[in-house]
């Protein structure tokens, strides 16, 4: 199966405000276009609406704009769909008493890093290179076009708003760790500095195009994170491990000789159903990154199916085998530990690669799960293993089984099972660790600088009253009121 082929010479020349592999990644989707009847209907409104714009460019790059800005949009629409089910798996794995709580902060996820990536978190991912870490400039998206005037819809709002999404997830992730013991306002904290500066330095180091990782390579292997195990996934997971560190465990989570002992949440529903929105909003986290509506996004959409269903039966049968049981919350994990696994692979993968990649994946979350409460750390959720740990796991895959040039990689049977030597196994595991070094220190400055002045945790009477009454005012679920005579 034979890459698009464009060179990166030309995308380079066609540089804006975002990084040049972004812009590598939209010429070349464009070469080959599919869906030449919503393509062809599309033109006819286009000319006849909108011919200012159309004497600018040809109609034909006008029309591949605006789809490529339409499957953005829409992509971003899946990924904002996912807040709703990182809510819900948080809420089903945690007790009843902390719903509310839950509930807001992963609503607070949402507005203050749409904000505040849009003041300066965009222009630190996207801005003018910095030292190869930083961007410098775009702030507020200043000087970003609301047009297609070039057909470079990756100089719009359209480009935002499927970046504020990805921004988004990689603070939620750090919430079902430090679930059911913060204060609200020092999370409110963490999720700004987490939007606006840390995980947006990340992002600049790879998807802008000048940073570090897009410059790491041993000979021809180059560093590649197509949709985000690491820049997203590994970031909100080191984050949540920082997090839940310097909480502390829960009261009662572990005896006194250190066993640790079962909080079990109060709505497995809740889990299965957030498992099914956050799978479903996957297929436009991975497949949206290919930055155009062609014949491999649903390439993208098969391996994230596949590797999650695998991740399911991963996770199902080494629970099964190690306890007796399925448990139903630990093959939920199963399947987005396999989402998060295909996530940075799922464009250079075959399909088989994709199922191999998230069968492991579901047996690692659950040993990680198991060795990290061991070590008396406390996740309600698995957010480090499923995230961190798994988000390693699917980075170094790479290294293994890439068989597609993905743009990153700029080469074909990448992977050491393909042929490619073990200098992209290397190469994946410098990035693995320049990420974790980065959020690991930043956050653990921040929550040592908020543990010395605001304060991280609630006090043991509000803890144990539960957070929707300490920090909300009432219970998430209210006593029905009953009325006599």
């Amino acid at each position: 199966m034979a890459r698009r082929e464009t060179t990166r010479e030309t995308t380079r020349d066609r540089r804006t405000v975002v990084g040049r592999l972004w812009l590598q990644r939209a010429a070349r989707s464009r070469v080959h276009k599919v869906g030449f009847g919503l393509f062809g209907v599309l033109g006819a409104v286009v000319l006849s609406a909108t011919p200012a714009l159309a004497q600018e460019i040809t109609p034909a790059e006008y029309n591949a704009a605006l789809l490529t800005s339409l499957w953005l949009i829409l992509a971003g629409c899946l990924v904002f769909l996912m807040q709703a089910g990182f809510a819900l798996v948080e809420a089903g794995l945690t007790r009843a008493k902390n719903i509310g709580n839950i509930m807001a902060k992963n609503l607070a996820d949402m507005a203050i890093g749409a904000l505040a990536f849009w003041a300066v978190g965009f222009g630190f991912a996207f801005g003018a290179d910095g030292g190869s870490l930083i961007g410098t400039d775009t702030f507020f998206l200043s000087g970003m076009s609301e047009s297609f005037t070039d057909g470079d819809v990756l100089a719009t709002p359209s480009f935002f708003f499927f970046q504020v999404v990805f921004a988004a997830t990689a603070v939620t992730i750090a919430s079902g760790a430090m679930a059911e013991r913060t204060k609200f306002s020092a999370y409110l904290l963490f999720s700004l500095v987490m939007s606006g500066f840390i995980y947006p330095v990340v992002v600049h180091m790879f998807w802008h195009g000048d940073g570090i990782l897009s410059d790491l390579n041993i000979g021809d292997a180059r560093f590649s994170d197509f949709a985000g195990s690491s820049i997203v996934h590994s970031a909100g997971g080191w984050a949540a491990l920082m997090g839940a560190i310097f909480l502390g465990p829960r009261l009662g989570k572990f005896a006194s000789d250190g066993s640790p002992r079962a909080l079990p949440g109060h709505n497995i529903g809740f889990v299965v159903i957030g498992v099914f929105i956050l799978w479903f909003g996957w297929f436009g986290f991975n497949a949206g990154s290919e930055l155009a509506m062609d014949n491999w996004v649903a390439h993208c959409i098969m391996t994230t199916l596949l590797a999650a269903s695998a991740g399911v039966i991963g996770a199902g049968a080494v629970i099964w085998r190690k306890t007796g049981t399925l448990d139903v919350g630990m093959a939920g994990n199963g399947a987005l530990a396999g989402l998060v696994s295909i996530t940075a692979g799922t464009g250079t993968m075959t399909f088989l690669g994709a199922v191999i990649v998230g069968l492991i994946g579901g047996g690692i979350v659950v040993w990680s799960v198991l060795f990290i409460e061991r070590r008396g750390i406390d996740d309600p959720v698995g957010a480090v293993s499923v995230h961190g740990v798994c988000g390693v796991w699917g980075t170094l895959a790479i290294g293994l089984f890439a068989k597609h040039d993905d743009a990153f990689l700029g080469r074909d049977d990448a992977g050491l099972f393909y042929g490619g030597g073990f200098d992209q196994l290397i190469v994946q595991a410098l990035g693995v660790v320049i990420v974790a070094v980065w959020v690991l220190g930043t956050t653990a400055i921040l929550f040592k600088v908020m543990k010395s002045t605001v304060g991280l945790r609630v006090s043991a009477e509000e803890e144990l009253a539960g957070l929707d009454v300490a920090e909300h005012g009432s219970p998430g679920y209210g006593p029905e009121a009953v009325t006599v005579g």
